[in-house]
């Protein structure tokens, strides 16, 4: 342990930290006695579910530029991106321990380019939505895509631009179930 000088003060050596613990009865991957479980889904009727998430990556105005012309070293960014976040949205089970497997009947990736302003850095903005006909709905699956798409854009693009930040990713809306319909700011 370090000398401390008269007169110093020495800083605690367990700082304290005042938690508020969240009520386990709100949070339906915790059964009664806080364990994780996965949800039982069986009773629930199967409606028309749709996801739409969104987020961008910032990065240099010359790498949105070696983007939109197609000269990137490795190919086509927002090609290998749309494919990627598909990939992504049918693996969400795969790689978040308590989804379920979800028979997905439709996953969209949009990108908007977004050139540099006063106010804004040059960005790829991603949305993704997805939908299936089931007991539960694809909110993960369309943040696990966007995600994966913006991941997919950095990897291809960071040759030429480490400084690239994801940014912004969130769930915009979602439709179907017993919960009904949630739109982002609204």
């Amino acid at each position: 342990m370090p000398s401390v000088r008269k007169g110093s003060v020495k800083p605690p050596l367990h700082p304290i930290y005042f938690v508020t613990i969240p009520d386990m009865s709100q949070l339906t991957h915790f059964d009664a006695q806080g364990q994780a479980h996965m949800v039982d889904v069986a009773s629930k009727a199967a409606t028309h579910r749709v996801g739409i998430a969104g987020g961008r990556i910032e990065m240099l105005p010359t790498t949105l530029a070696l983007i939109e012309s197609g000269s990137a070293r490795k190919g086509d960014v927002l090609g290998i991106a749309r494919v990627a976040g598909i990939m992504a949205a049918k693996k969400t089970s795969d790689l978040i321990p308590l989804c379920h497997p979800l028979a997905l009947t439709r996953v969209a990736i949009e990108f908007q380019v977004i050139h540099a302003s006063d106010h804004k850095a040059s960005s790829v903005g991603c949305t993704a939505t997805v939908e299936t006909v089931g007991p539960t709905g694809v909110e993960m699956e369309a943040l696990t895509a966007v995600q994966v798409a913006l991941l997919t854009i950095y990897d291809m693009c960071k040759a030429v631009d480490r400084g690239m930040v994801i940014t912004d990713c969130k769930l915009l809306e979602k439709h179907g179930g017993k919960s009904g319909s949630f739109v982002a700011g609204a």
